[in-house]
Parts: C-alpha cells; structure tokens; sequence
C-alpha cells in the first residue's frame, strides 16, 4: 500500500472514531439546571404592616432575600417591632442575627443571639432560636431550647417557652432556676 493509501486509512479510521464519539455525546440526556437561590435581594428593608389603616408591626433588615415559594431570608439579622392598637408606641420588639419567614406557614424563626423584649413590662427573654406564628399570634421556642427570661425583679431560667405577641404574658415549660433580681450580692467595688 502506497502512502497515499496509508494516510487516506488512517483519515478514515480517525473520522469514524469522532463520529462514534459524537454519536455518544449526542445520546448523553443533558439535565436541565434548576435555579433555587433567591430571586430578589433587598438591601436596608423597612417593611409596616397595617391592620385596619393602623401601623400595627414594623420588620427592619440590613438585607432580604425573597425567593420563588414565597419565603424570605434575612441572613444579616432583622429586627421586629410590634406597637400598640393605635401605632403610637413600641409594646414589643423581637431581635436576632437571622432570620426567616415561611410564608405557607406564616411562621417567622428566628436564631443567633434572639431577644424579645416587653417595653412596658420592661421583661425580656434571650435564647438562641424562636418562632413567631403570625396567625397565631404566638412567640415560641422549642421544648429543649434554653431560654432566660429578665424581669425588673427576677431572673428566671429553663427550657422550652410560649408566649403571647406582645410578650405580656409567657410560660417556660421547664423552670431550672428563679433568682430574684433584689437579693443578688452587690458587685465588688474596684480598688
């Protein structure tokens, strides 16, 4: 066989090798990408919510996150604050450094450093994850969860919490400690 020959062998021996190799590229089923992070980002957010023309909660966030069901993110902490009947004055504020709303739910959770604080009650309570069920109108956490609750005459400490919107009223499902806030030892007076 003459070169000629040769290369035109070795020319037709490579085309059917990239043809095969096209054909199963081509059979490959190629899966769609589906795209879940968020759809919208909001930054410095002041959301009010009304009930009856009266400014009933106010949410603040550095930044929001909305997404296709519906929910939102706030990944850089948000803060809470419901007021009175007639929107005059703060009743109630809940704090955290993330936060989440599921809206199939409407139910807020709320992790890292939490404090929900009664002004007028000047009671507030600490924990590291809450919820607030917005159609329920109800603060909770779960039954594990520590929480501490500061009262202008008492500490209390314990596990698991419920509690109504304004925080005017709650219980801790189990008591671990009650200090009263008066008999407490005076600091040490620096030198």
């Amino acid at each position: 066989m003459n070169t000629y020959g040769r290369h035109l062998l070795w020319i037709s021996g490579l085309a059917v090798l990239l043809l095969d190799s096209c054909q199963k590229q081509a059979d490959e089923v190629v899966k769609p990408v589906s795209y879940t992070g968020p759809l919208i980002e909001t930054e410095n957010v002041l959301m009010l919510v009304s009930d009856s023309a009266k400014l009933r909660i106010r949410l603040k966030a550095p930044l929001e996150q909305d997404f296709e069901n519906g929910d939102q993110i706030f990944p850089k902490g948000l803060s809470l604050t419901f007021l009175s009947e007639d929107g005059s004055k703060v009743v109630n504020t809940i704090e955290a450094n993330y936060g989440k709303k599921e809206k199939a739910k409407s139910l807020y959770i709320v992790r890292g450093n939490v404090r929900v604080s009664n002004v007028e009650k000047q009671q507030r309570m600490n924990t590291e994850e809450a919820f607030y069920d917005t159609g329920k109108a109800l603060i909770y956490t779960k039954e594990t969860t520590e929480v501490r609750v500061t009262t202008p005459t008492e500490v209390l400490t314990g596990k698991g919490l419920t509690a109504n919107q304004d925080f005017s009223r709650y219980t801790i499902l189990t008591p671990t400690g009650v200090f009263d806030v008066n008999s407490a030892p005076a600091p040490a007076s620096s030198r």
